[in-house]
């Protein structure tokens, strides 16, 4: 990755995390050599501790511009405490109908922030695993440069 592209990556993660007080979890995991291979699975531990707290869930994003696709599917495995798992085929929208990214970004990188789930409340207390697998039908998917999940906790407006 070029430094520029490091910096604007590093600016836009700290914009994104910083003093948010309710944000539970946020973590992002960097693609290597900017292709998402089918088998690299990103897995994410979540603790989460109580059941009566609704959460929203959100699914970050990390694309660079020249994308070749306006969305993005992903199998999203979610591993409960007690080690049942479910999994949810998700559809990601990453351009509107003229080609245009729907992410904030700098220069040539787009950031997406998605809401998978608003307002859940998790079933157990105790640490979740949400993992992450392009289902794109392309071996290595171009031009994806990090995927992360996001839990904050959900207030009534």
């Amino acid at each position: 990755m070029k430094l520029t592209h490091w910096l604007i990556a590093c600016s836009a993660i700290a914009c994104m995390t910083s003093c948010d007080p309710n944000r539970l979890y946020e973590q992002n995991q960097t693609i290597e050599g900017d292709a998402w291979d089918q088998n690299d699975i990103k897995t994410f531990n979540i603790d989460i501790p109580d059941t009566v707290q609704p959460y929203n869930v959100f699914i970050n994003i990390r694309e660079a511009t020249g994308y070749p696709f306006s969305n993005l599917f992903l199998f999203v495995t979610t591993t409960f405490p007690n080690q049942k798992a479910l999994t949810d085929t998700v559809e990601i929208m990453l351009k509107d109908q003229s080609g245009e990214s729907m992410g904030s970004g700098l220069g040539d990188i787009w950031d997406h922030q998605v809401m998978w789930k608003h307002a859940v409340r998790f079933p157990q207390a105790g640490t979740y695993r949400i993992s992450l697998q392009q289902a794109m039908r392309v071996e290595k998917l171009p031009l994806i440069m990090d995927v992360g999940i996001r839990v904050a906790k959900f207030e009534n407006e």
